[in-house]
This record gives C-alpha cells, sequence and structure tokens, in this order.
C-alpha cells in the first residue's frame, strides 16, 4: 500500500485533492423537506477545523474523545477531524441513556465530550460526574452555559492540516457493543482495521466513482460507516438520509439517483408491504440505476429476498456478516451472483478466512453446527482494558464470534444462531433463526422472534412473539397449526402475540423478550 493509506483520514485528504469540487455528501431531512451537500473541499477542510479546534483544547495523540451524535454531516466532520488528532474516536449508540454513557466515559476517560443538542439532559445529568473531560462541545443551536458550540469553533478555525505522525497500527476508535447482551464492552479498533474494511467492501460491491450509496442505518455502529467505506474509498457520493420510512427511501434513490443502499431487514419488510398494498408504486420513481440492495447485522428470511426479487427480478443483492470486532461487515458475504445461497451468510470475504469450531476448538465435519471463527486484518486489537475477555476472544488470530454456523457441501456458511440464544428443549438443540425462518414464509407475520421459556420437563421449550402484518389477522390455533411444517421438537410450545423490538441496527432485543416473556434476561443454560 501507499503512503495514502497509513491512516483513514488519508484517504479523504486524497478525495479533496483528486476531486475537490465534487459531492461528497448529500444530507436529506425529508421531514423538514431539507436538503444540504457539501464537496470533497468543503468535507476536507471542515475537518481539519475541527482538528484544530481539538488541538487547541489540548488534544493530541492517545487522547479518547466522545462522539455522542445522531446521523449527520457534522457527525462525520467530526469524526474525521478527532482523529487527525491521533486520539481515538469514541462513537455512542444515541439509545444509550445517561448511566450507559457515564460508564463509556468511565472506560475510555475521555478529554472532550462531542455532543448533539438533543442529547443535552443526558449529558446535564451526568456532567459532574466526568471527572477526565475537560471540554465539552455541542453541536445545534441551544448550548447550555458549560458547552461550546461545535459550528462557532469550526468556522473560527483554520483549516490548516495538523502534523501528527500516524502509523498504521496507532488505534483509531473506541467501539462500544450495543449492550442488548449485557454491559457495552469496548472495542479498540486500528487504523489498519478501517482502511481493510474500506478495501473489503469495495472488493465486494464493485462501488466506483459514479456510484450514489443511500446511508441510513447510525453511523456510531461499525455496520453502516464501513459499507459507505467502500465508495468513501473511490470518491463516490453518499447520501445520509435521516429518517426512515419506504416512501423516503425510495425518493431518495430516484432524486440522488442511488445505486446501491444498505438496508435492515425491518426497512426492506416495511417497502415490501407499502408495495404490496399499492400505497406506492414503482412506476412513480426513477429506479432504472438502482443496482445493489444488501443486507446485514441479523439473519435474513430467504423468504424475504425471494419476495423482493419478484419486485426487483434484475437487481444484485448481497447478504453481510461482520461485528464489532471484525470492524463490520465482510468477514463472511454472500456475494453478488450468489442468489442460489440465500439463507446462507456466504463465504470468507475478501482478505479473510474462516473456521467452524466445536468446543474443545477443533473444526467439525461439514454440514455440522459449532461456532464460527474468523480471521482476517480487521480482527480488532482487544477489548479495552479487559485482557481476560481478549484471551476467550481472540485465540492465534481467530476470532470466536459466539455465532453458531454450519458449511454445506460448496463452502456456504449457514449461520444457525447465536451461541447463547440456542433453546435446549428436551436434550435436543432449537436454533432460533430456523423458527424464525419458517415462520418468514407466513404472509401474516410481519416479524417473528423465538425465544426459550424455563420448563420443569423439558428444560426449556421454544415461544414465539409473533407481529402480524397490519390489516392481516392470525389466531394462535392458526399459528399452531402453521408450525405442523417443523419437526415436533422445533414447534413452539407457547404463542405471544406483540412487537418485536430490534435495536438501531435491525438485531432482535433477546434479553428484552426473555424479561419480558419470562421475567429474566439471560438464557436459561447459562
Amino acid at each position: 500500500m501507499g503512503d495514502i493509506y497509513v491512516h483513514i483520514s488519508e484517504i479523504l485528504a486524497r478525495n479533496a485533492r483528486k476531486f475537490p469540487n465534487d459531492v461528497a455528501l448529500v444530507e436529506r431531512t425529508p421531514a423538514e423537506q431539507k436538503r444540504v451537500e457539501i464537496t470533497w473541499k468543503q468535507f476536507d477542510d471542515q475537518t481539519n477545523q475541527f482538528a484544530n479546534v481539538l488541538k487547541a483544547k489540548g488534544v493530541k495523540k492517545g487522547d479518547k474523545v466522545v462522539h455522542f451524535m445522531m446521523n449527520s454531516l457534522d457527525w462525520l466532520v467530526a469524526y474525521f477531524g478527532i482523529v487527525r488528532t491521533g486520539a481515538w474516536v469514541v462513537p455512542l449508540n444515541f439509545r444509550f441513556t445517561a448511566e450507559d454513557v457515564k460508564y463509556c466515559c468511565d472506560v475510555a476517560e475521555p478529554t472532550v465530550v462531542v455532543y448533539d443538542e438533543e442529547f443535552g439532559k443526558r449529558i446535564d445529568a451526568i456532567k459532574g460526574q466526568l471527572p477526565t473531560v475537560k471540554h465539552f462541545i455541542c453541536v445545534g443551536q441551544n448550548i447550555p452555559e458549560y458547552a461550546e458550540s461545535f459550528r462557532k469553533l469550526v468556522d473560527a478555525a483554520k483549516a490548516t492540516p495538523l502534523d501528527v505522525e500516524i502509523t498504521f497500527a496507532d488505534p483509531c476508535g473506541l467501539y462500544f457493543t450495543s449492550g442488548t447482551t449485557g454491559q457495552p464492552k469496548p472495542i479498540l479498533l486500528t487504523h489498519k482495521n478501517m482502511v481493510c474494511a474500506c478495501i473489503t467492501e469495495n472488493a465486494h460491491h464493485w462501488q466506483r466513482k459514479n456510484d450514489v450509496f443511500i446511508l441510513m442505518p447510525p453511523l456510531y455502529h461499525t455496520g453502516a460507516k464501513m459499507h459507505w467505506f467502500g465508495s468513501f474509498i473511490v470518491g463516490a457520493k453518499g447520501v445520509l438520509l435521516k429518517g426512515v420510512s419506504p416512501q423516503w427511501t425510495l425518493e431518495a434513490i430516484s432524486e440522488e439517483k442511488g445505486t446501491h443502499i444498505f438496508l435492515l431487514v425491518p426497512w426492506a419488510q416495511d417497502i415490501l408491504l407499502k408495495l404490496d398494498s399499492g400505497e406506492l408504486k414503482l412506476s412513480d420513481y426513477k429506479l432504472d440505476q438502482w443496482r445493489l440492495m444488501h443486507i446485514g447485522a441479523q439473519p435474513v428470511p430467504p423468504a424475504l429476498i425471494q419476495h423482493w426479487k419478484k419486485y426487483f427480478p434484475n437487481m444484485q443483492y448481497d447478504t453481510n456478516y461482520g461485528l464489532s470486532e471484525s470492524t463490520g461487515p465482510g468477514c463472511v458475504h454472500l456475494g453478488i451472483g450468489n442468489e442460489h445461497k440465500i439463507g446462507s451468510i456466504g463465504r470468507p470475504g475478501f482478505n479473510w478466512e474462516a473456521r467452524i469450531v466445536d468446543e474443545s476448538g477443533k473444526d467439525v465435519k461439514k454440514g455440522e453446527p459449532g461456532e464460527l471463527l474468523v480471521r482476517g486484518d480487521g480482527v480488532m486489537r482487544e477489548y479495552y482494558n479487559n485482557p481476560e475477555a481478549t484471551a476467550k476472544t481472540l485465540v492465534n488470530g481467530w476470532l470466536y464470534t459466539g455465532d453458531m454456523a454450519r458449511e454445506d457441501e460448496d463452502g456456504f456458511i449457514w449461520l444457525v444462531d447465536r451461541k447463547k440464544d440456542v433453546i435446549i428443549t428436551g436434550g435436543e438443540n432449537v436454533f432460533p433463526v430456523e423458527v424464525e425462518d419458517f415462520f418468514h414464509t407466513n404472509p401474516n407475520v410481519k416479524d417473528i422472534a423465538a425465544i426459550g421459556l424455563p420448563d420443569e420437563r423439558l428444560g426449556e421449550i421454544v415461544a414465539v412473539i409473533v407481529e402480524v402484518v397490519p390489516g392481516k389477522t392470525l389466531t394462535e390455533e392458526e399459528v399452531l397449526k402453521f408450525c405442523e411444517g417443523l419437526p415436533k421438537y422445533k414447534r413452539p410450545r407457547k404463542v405471544f402475540f406483540g412487537e418485536v423490538p430490534r435495536n438501531p441496527t435491525g438485531k432482535i432485543e433477546k434479553p428484552k423478550l426473555r424479561k419480558q416473556y419470562s421475567g429474566r434476561e439471560e438464557a436459561f443454560k447459562i
């Protein structure tokens, strides 16, 4: 690699030199009928300005800066500005409570907190409990007395690049897991990890300069940002869509000439429901240029993609698998052109390896389930300040994902389920995702979650929470009748109707469901 790839923000500087007047980013806020765009030079200049702001406040290489914002152009300016100082950026989940933010600050020990004004009450509640924080910088109009205005600081600063030596191996960011499986864990990622994500994503989805990526998921999560990285590395335009609705999505693709988009399962389902009902018509939009839709962050029901292909028969499709510990998606992916294997997460990605092992760490036979391991340049450095957890997860360079999977005769990997979510009923292993995939073939089911509930005789029984398509009906009797298509031991013994909660990255919040329906969050064999 050339010097240009020494660290992630050098790619931004390169784009500004090569394509100074080309549009880099568009921010669309449909609810306010607002659209803002910036060029690569403006993006680069503002990034340098914020880096100079931080330097003036004493931020230096190796310091940590908490980044607590909603998706916006300023989100990315702040992110790259922090990185250019050599500091570690600490992006936080916008759903984190004040207590969550305090916990993350206690671990990271930041010197600066950059936050959106809408999170002001959360910061107000803990500002006196953050001893390492010297400065608060607020993005928005209503700036409290103890903070300074992000926009005023940036506008007043020089755009001169900082002279900071940053190496490929230097830490870049501290990413906290979403917390759906317990206390958020701090994942330390390097510049090498970030550049690897750019290269892998581009190798998978073939982004070129004239492509346009529509970006909807939250940027704090590695998944969304790393998918955009495939466009970022070639200087292609990205569109930040603030707000989720089928109409807004299709409008953005049509009006911005979008060529590819990363969706979560619920968003794809919502688009299909609106098309099925006739509330939206494809003929109202210009979609000829839209070449790729890909999904990740959760198991993808094959029935969903089969439904999608009825409306978009010529569109390319890909499934992406990854973790924050692997710098987001791409360590395993289905691959464009492999629609005959929909339901699988695919094969090892570009520059990645994968194995499936038993409890002793030995490779299982093809077709047998085991834990999925991955190895590549995207594997995190460590769980920050947690050598015990790191040693359990990283062994001889292999990342133990905690996901159960099997490999078929063609080398495609099929995700079975999270290791902790496997339901053991009467000595038989039931993988919830298999039950959920089965339910997704029912046209009246909008969403579904399978969990284990305690049972004195069997240890656990399978329970399902069914979210019905609006305007449709399902009874418990109809659900149980439908389930006769499953092997008897996999059939649910309990049926509940209600909303299936998902976090901002689309994952089903199983601990929340277990607590709601059984009184405890953890799985019962733990």
